[in-house]
Protein backbone atom coordinates (compact mmCIF):
# COMPACT_ATOMS: atom_id res chain seq x y z
CA UNK A 1 0.00 0.00 0.00
CA UNK A 2 2.75 2.75 0.91
CA UNK A 3 3.75 2.25 -3.17
CA UNK A 4 0.20 3.72 -3.89
CA UNK A 5 0.08 5.81 -1.06
CA UNK A 6 2.01 8.93 -3.56
CA UNK A 7 -0.88 8.03 -6.03
CA UNK A 8 -4.14 8.10 -4.09
CA UNK A 9 -2.74 11.64 -2.62
CA UNK A 10 -2.08 13.15 -6.27
CA UNK A 11 -5.46 11.62 -6.82
CA UNK A 12 -7.31 13.10 -3.81
CA UNK A 13 -5.43 16.36 -4.60
CA UNK A 14 -6.64 16.51 -8.17
CA UNK A 15 -10.34 15.25 -7.10
CA UNK A 16 -10.24 18.38 -4.72
CA UNK A 17 -9.19 20.98 -7.58
CA UNK A 18 -11.93 20.08 -10.01
CA UNK A 19 -14.49 20.38 -6.67
CA UNK A 20 -13.08 23.87 -6.50
CA UNK A 21 -12.97 24.72 -10.12
CA UNK A 22 -16.90 23.92 -10.24
CA UNK A 23 -18.48 25.56 -7.23
CA UNK A 24 -15.19 27.90 -5.86
CA UNK A 25 -15.61 30.34 -9.22
CA UNK A 26 -18.20 32.27 -9.50
CA UNK A 27 -20.29 31.30 -12.99
CA UNK A 28 -20.27 33.63 -15.81
CA UNK A 29 -23.45 33.03 -16.65
CA UNK A 30 -25.03 33.70 -13.01
CA UNK A 31 -26.97 37.05 -12.83
CA UNK A 32 -25.44 40.03 -11.74
CA UNK A 33 -25.90 41.50 -8.06
CA UNK A 34 -28.89 43.71 -7.94
CA UNK A 35 -28.22 47.42 -6.75
CA UNK A 36 -29.82 48.00 -3.68
CA UNK A 37 -32.96 50.26 -4.49
CA UNK A 38 -32.50 53.86 -3.26
CA UNK A 39 -34.67 55.10 -0.70
CA UNK A 40 -34.04 58.51 -0.35
CA UNK A 41 -36.82 61.06 -1.25
CA UNK A 42 -36.79 62.55 -4.62
CA UNK A 43 -36.60 66.23 -2.71
CA UNK A 44 -34.33 66.25 0.16
CA UNK A 45 -35.34 67.75 3.09
CA UNK A 46 -33.91 71.45 4.10
CA UNK A 47 -31.72 69.50 7.07
CA UNK A 48 -30.36 66.42 4.28
CA UNK A 49 -29.98 68.90 1.52
CA UNK A 50 -27.85 71.80 3.57
CA UNK A 51 -24.32 71.43 3.37
CA UNK A 52 -22.39 70.00 6.32
CA UNK A 53 -20.29 73.25 6.93
CA UNK A 54 -22.76 76.38 7.81
CA UNK A 55 -22.04 79.60 7.74
CA UNK A 56 -21.42 82.15 11.02
CA UNK A 57 -21.25 85.85 12.22
CA UNK A 58 -24.91 86.69 10.68
CA UNK A 59 -28.75 85.80 10.97
CA UNK A 60 -30.01 84.59 7.38
CA UNK A 61 -28.82 84.57 3.73
CA UNK A 62 -30.11 86.22 0.52
CA UNK A 63 -30.02 84.14 -2.47
CA UNK A 64 -29.68 86.23 -5.30
CA UNK A 65 -30.51 85.19 -8.76
CA UNK A 66 -30.03 87.20 -11.82
CA UNK A 67 -32.33 86.91 -14.96
CA UNK A 68 -29.03 87.10 -17.30
CA UNK A 69 -31.00 88.12 -20.49
CA UNK A 70 -31.34 91.49 -18.80
CA UNK A 71 -27.73 92.05 -17.48
CA UNK A 72 -26.28 91.10 -20.76
CA UNK A 73 -28.64 93.57 -22.42
CA UNK A 74 -27.13 96.50 -19.99
CA UNK A 75 -24.09 98.03 -21.03
CA UNK A 76 -22.30 96.36 -18.10
CA UNK A 77 -23.09 92.73 -20.04
CA UNK A 78 -22.46 93.22 -23.11
CA UNK A 79 -18.66 93.25 -22.04
CA UNK A 80 -19.05 90.50 -20.35
CA UNK A 81 -18.11 87.57 -22.66
CA UNK A 82 -18.10 84.58 -20.22
CA UNK A 83 -21.88 85.66 -19.42
CA UNK A 84 -22.94 87.22 -22.75
CA UNK A 85 -21.03 85.62 -25.60
CA UNK A 86 -22.93 84.86 -28.40
CA UNK A 87 -23.24 81.33 -27.40
CA UNK A 88 -23.88 81.97 -24.10
CA UNK A 89 -27.52 81.30 -23.51
CA UNK A 90 -28.09 81.66 -19.83
CA UNK A 91 -31.80 82.32 -17.95
CA UNK A 92 -31.51 82.37 -14.17
CA UNK A 93 -27.73 82.37 -12.80
CA UNK A 94 -26.68 83.17 -9.39
CA UNK A 95 -25.58 86.38 -8.66
CA UNK A 96 -24.86 85.53 -4.89
CA UNK A 97 -25.48 84.20 -1.97
CA UNK A 98 -25.21 87.54 0.80
CA UNK A 99 -24.91 86.96 4.48
CA UNK A 100 -27.19 89.07 5.80
CA UNK A 101 -28.49 90.86 9.71
CA UNK A 102 -31.57 91.56 10.94
CA UNK A 103 -30.37 95.44 10.15
CA UNK A 104 -28.40 95.68 7.27
CA UNK A 105 -25.19 93.31 6.04
CA UNK A 106 -21.57 92.93 6.39
CA UNK A 107 -19.30 93.02 3.45
CA UNK A 108 -15.94 92.47 2.58
CA UNK A 109 -14.75 90.73 5.84
CA UNK A 110 -11.61 89.89 4.66
CA UNK A 111 -8.22 91.04 4.84
CA UNK A 112 -7.17 90.96 1.39
CA UNK A 113 -9.39 93.01 -0.96
CA UNK A 114 -7.92 91.21 -4.10
CA UNK A 115 -7.80 87.72 -2.55
CA UNK A 116 -8.57 85.87 -5.74
CA UNK A 117 -10.84 82.39 -6.44
CA UNK A 118 -8.63 79.87 -8.33
CA UNK A 119 -9.47 78.82 -11.35
CA UNK A 120 -10.11 75.14 -10.29
CA UNK A 121 -12.84 76.41 -7.97
CA UNK A 122 -14.52 79.07 -9.85
CA UNK A 123 -14.92 77.54 -13.10
CA UNK A 124 -16.41 74.08 -11.73
CA UNK A 125 -19.51 76.73 -10.71
CA UNK A 126 -20.04 78.07 -14.39
CA UNK A 127 -23.19 76.60 -14.87
CA UNK A 128 -24.91 78.49 -12.28
CA UNK A 129 -22.18 81.44 -12.24
CA UNK A 130 -20.52 81.79 -15.67
CA UNK A 131 -17.65 84.52 -15.09
CA UNK A 132 -14.60 84.52 -12.74
CA UNK A 133 -14.85 87.90 -12.31
CA UNK A 134 -18.75 86.96 -10.65
CA UNK A 135 -17.33 84.42 -8.63
CA UNK A 136 -14.21 86.53 -7.13
CA UNK A 137 -16.23 89.55 -6.72
CA UNK A 138 -18.83 87.53 -4.18
CA UNK A 139 -16.13 85.76 -2.34
CA UNK A 140 -14.47 89.18 -1.71
CA UNK A 141 -17.67 90.86 -0.73
CA UNK A 142 -20.02 88.34 0.75
CA UNK A 143 -18.35 84.77 1.06
CA UNK A 144 -15.63 86.35 3.53
CA UNK A 145 -18.56 87.38 5.82
CA UNK A 146 -19.63 84.12 6.02
CA UNK A 147 -17.62 82.08 8.48
CA UNK A 148 -16.72 79.52 5.20
CA UNK A 149 -13.66 78.49 3.42
CA UNK A 150 -13.77 79.41 -0.78
CA UNK A 151 -14.67 76.45 -1.14
CA UNK A 152 -17.46 75.72 1.53
CA UNK A 153 -18.87 79.10 0.62
CA UNK A 154 -19.27 77.99 -3.01
CA UNK A 155 -20.61 74.42 -1.86
CA UNK A 156 -23.11 76.45 -0.08
CA UNK A 157 -24.01 78.41 -3.04
CA UNK A 158 -24.87 75.31 -5.11
CA UNK A 159 -26.95 73.95 -2.52
CA UNK A 160 -28.73 77.03 -1.91
CA UNK A 161 -29.25 77.28 -6.07
CA UNK A 162 -30.34 73.51 -5.68
CA UNK A 163 -32.75 74.32 -3.42
CA UNK A 164 -34.96 76.25 -5.44
CA UNK A 165 -36.96 75.31 -7.95
CA UNK A 166 -37.56 77.71 -10.96
CA UNK A 167 -40.70 78.25 -11.94
CA UNK A 168 -40.68 77.22 -16.05
CA UNK A 169 -42.91 79.42 -17.33
CA UNK A 170 -40.52 82.00 -16.38
CA UNK A 171 -36.88 80.24 -16.59
CA UNK A 172 -37.93 78.83 -19.91
CA UNK A 173 -37.37 82.17 -21.49
CA UNK A 174 -38.67 81.40 -24.88
CA UNK A 175 -40.67 84.30 -25.89
CA UNK A 176 -41.06 87.89 -24.12
CA UNK A 177 -43.14 88.41 -21.51
CA UNK A 178 -45.01 91.32 -19.76
CA UNK A 179 -45.80 90.24 -15.79
CA UNK A 180 -46.62 92.12 -12.38
CA UNK A 181 -43.67 91.52 -9.68
CA UNK A 182 -46.45 89.87 -7.77
CA UNK A 183 -46.87 87.25 -10.72
CA UNK A 184 -43.52 86.37 -10.44
CA UNK A 185 -43.58 86.03 -6.59
CA UNK A 186 -47.03 84.02 -6.89
CA UNK A 187 -44.62 81.64 -10.14
CA UNK A 188 -41.99 80.71 -7.91
CA UNK A 189 -44.15 80.24 -4.52
CA UNK A 190 -46.38 77.54 -6.41
CA UNK A 191 -43.82 75.70 -7.29
CA UNK A 192 -41.62 75.93 -3.56
CA UNK A 193 -44.27 75.67 -1.18
CA UNK A 194 -42.59 75.91 1.73
CA UNK A 195 -41.67 79.66 0.32
CA UNK A 196 -43.59 82.88 1.35
CA UNK A 197 -44.50 85.99 -0.20
CA UNK A 198 -42.70 87.85 3.47
CA UNK A 199 -39.41 86.03 1.59
CA UNK A 200 -39.16 86.27 -1.61
CA UNK A 201 -38.42 89.78 -3.51
CA UNK A 202 -38.04 91.12 -6.92
CA UNK A 203 -35.60 93.42 -8.79
CA UNK A 204 -36.20 95.78 -11.56
CA UNK A 205 -33.86 97.42 -14.02
CA UNK A 206 -36.68 100.06 -14.82
CA UNK A 207 -39.15 98.23 -16.77
CA UNK A 208 -37.17 94.56 -17.03
CA UNK A 209 -37.44 91.98 -14.48
CA UNK A 210 -33.22 91.74 -13.04
CA UNK A 211 -33.65 89.83 -10.18
CA UNK A 212 -35.80 87.17 -7.77
CA UNK A 213 -34.24 87.38 -4.04
CA UNK A 214 -35.06 84.51 -1.59
CA UNK A 215 -34.12 84.76 2.36
CA UNK A 216 -32.80 81.51 3.32
CA UNK A 217 -31.43 79.97 7.02
CA UNK A 218 -28.52 78.85 7.37
CA UNK A 219 -29.74 75.34 6.72
CA UNK A 220 -30.86 76.89 3.51
CA UNK A 221 -34.35 76.59 4.77
CA UNK A 222 -37.03 79.30 3.33
CA UNK A 223 -37.76 82.48 5.79
CA UNK A 224 -39.38 85.18 6.18
CA UNK A 225 -36.96 88.81 5.65
CA UNK A 226 -39.41 91.98 5.63
CA UNK A 227 -36.65 94.09 5.66
CA UNK A 228 -35.51 92.46 2.03
CA UNK A 229 -39.23 92.36 0.84
CA UNK A 230 -39.63 96.04 1.44
CA UNK A 231 -37.28 96.94 -0.63
CA UNK A 232 -38.52 94.35 -3.71
CA UNK A 233 -39.92 95.76 -7.22
CA UNK A 234 -43.35 96.47 -6.55
CA UNK A 235 -43.90 96.94 -10.56
CA UNK A 236 -47.00 96.10 -12.14
CA UNK A 237 -45.26 95.42 -15.39
CA UNK A 238 -42.10 94.14 -15.27
CA UNK A 239 -40.80 93.11 -18.96
CA UNK A 240 -38.69 89.66 -19.23
CA UNK A 241 -36.53 89.75 -22.15
CA UNK A 242 -36.32 86.04 -23.88
CA UNK A 243 -33.21 83.80 -24.13
CA UNK A 244 -31.26 84.50 -26.93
Amino acid sequence: MKQYAGFIALAALALAAAGWMRFGQPSQNAPAPQETERTEPATASPANAAPRAQGSGFDFYVLSLSWSPAFCASDAGRNSRQQCGTDRRHGFIVHGLWPQNASGYPEFCGKDRNERVPDALGRAMFDIMPSMGLIGHQWRKHGTCSGLSQSDYLDTIRAAYQRVTLPKEIASGTAPRTLSADAIESAFISVNPAMTKQGIAISCDGPKLEEVRICMNKDLSFRTCPQVDRRGCQSNAADIIPIR
